[in-house]
């Protein structure tokens, strides 16, 4: 459904602040070489801490992050060949999560019924991915396809990004094409303009006019010069619940987002650049390259935006009933796809799961500092009568 580009005056609706995730899609929970053969580490997706292990032979496998036993965290455990030991007591459990030995039992003697969690994971472009919803429909769904990342004359550069806020709020930044006002002295873009909005079931895609000058700007090949001015068009895709955009022909970016908890969110991200080098020449000045994008150039934009988010978050959090006010429509169409996939997820879930989501909701909301104890549930469903 195409929209309506102009900026005028639209309310805020606080509720997008404390809604949940849709489980039902894959997130990336980390970088896939941090993760080595007999090695277990810890994630979380919103508020579920998940076990992450290779086993011996490299194979990937996420159960829940507590035994069945006692409750210890998994993730503290040995790898035992495909299995992982809890660290306590030492009982085994397999990659489906079912309880295979207790060491101090005697041979032959029943195991106990004991099961943790099992959750689908894959590996693709570098990352860890899991999938936290129902896992017979894992398959149904896939990671977000990234092309640039088996075509040649392209330098991909890997960030992580670390952010005390809610994923509604980092997400909002990310298709917010009008804060270049944040980056001038960083030289990034100005002049923004809304081109097109278009929002389906499942994505908000905008597209917008940037102009670009400066050294950044000749050194990405958007220029001959560095006091020239070259205006592009830039196109900024988020197909719940990552974004993607795209300057063609000249860079582009695939950021997946990773909701923690109603205060904090994650993401992974991955930059493409079209440099303008042979191509055995780019691949020996690689790692060169993606060290001084990342740390002199990448990561200034982050922090910038890291400060902006966090004290949003500090706000909503100070006065969470606190009306606020935007112009950009493209922002408006994001919060309504967010809300509109938690909405679908619960309207699916059985009844135990819908409350085990709201409780954990409720209990995280109560808890943070400077928030009011235990907002009502409508707060955080849609509201249909309010179309903003």
């Amino acid at each position: 459904m195409e929209l309506a580009t102009a900026l005028k005056s639209q309310t805020v609706r606080a509720g997008v602040r404390e809604v949940g995730i849709n489980p039902n899609h894959w997130y990336a929970v980390g970088w896939a070489k941090q993760l080595q053969p007999c090695q277990v580490t810890q994630v979380t997706v919103w508020q579920q801490p998940i076990a992450v292990y290779r086993d011996t032979e490299g194979s990937l496998h996420a159960l829940a992050d507590a035994c069945p036993h006692k409750g210890v965290e998994l993730h503290r455990g040995k790898v035992h060949g495909q299995h992982l030991a809890c660290r306590y007591h030492g009982w085994e459990f397999d990659a489906e999560g079912r309880c295979v030995s207790v060491p101090y039992l005697p041979q032959g003697q029943k195991l106990p019924c004991a099961q943790a969690r099992s959750y689908p994971i894959q590996e693709k472009y570098g990352l860890l991915w899991v999938f936290p919803g129902d896992a017979t429909i894992a398959s149904d769904h896939q990671p977000p396809q990234i092309l640039e990342d088996t075509e040649s004359g392209w330098l991909k550069v890997p960030v992580t990004g670390h952010f005390k806020a809610h994923f509604s709020i980092c997400n909002e930044n990310s298709m917010d094409v009008f804060h270049g006002f944040l980056h001038e002295n960083l030289q990034g873009w100005f002049d923004p303009r809304l081109l097109s909005l278009r929002e389906t079931e499942d994505a908000v895609c905008a597209e917008y006019q940037v102009s670009y000058k400066g050294h950044m700007a000749k050194f990405l090949g958007l220029s001959e010069r560095a006091d020239q001015v070259t205006t592009l068009p830039i196109t900024v895709q988020y197909c719940y619940p990552h974004y993607q955009s795209s300057l063609e022909g000249v860079s582009a970016l695939y950021l997946m987002r990773l909701p923690v908890s109603p205060v904090e969110s994650r993401s992974f991200a991955l930059f493409f650049f079209k440099i303008r080098l042979p191509q055995w020449l780019l691949k020996r000045l690689e790692p060169l390259l993606q060290s001084l994008l990342e740390r002199f150039v990448l990561m200034r934009f982050l922090a910038q935006d890291i400060e902006m988010m966090e004290s949003e978050q500090r706000q909503y959090l100070a006065e969470p009933t606190r009306r606020y006010v935007e112009i950009n429509p493209a922002i408006i169409a994001v919060q309504r796809l967010i809300m509109r996939q938690y909405e679908q997820f619960m309207r699916s879930s059985s009844p135990t799961q819908t409350n085990r989501h709201k409780a954990l909701n409720a209990a995280v909301s109560s808890s943070v500092e400077g928030q009011p104890d235990s907002p009502t549930h409508e707060r955080w469903l849609p509201d249909h009568a309010d179309s903003t």
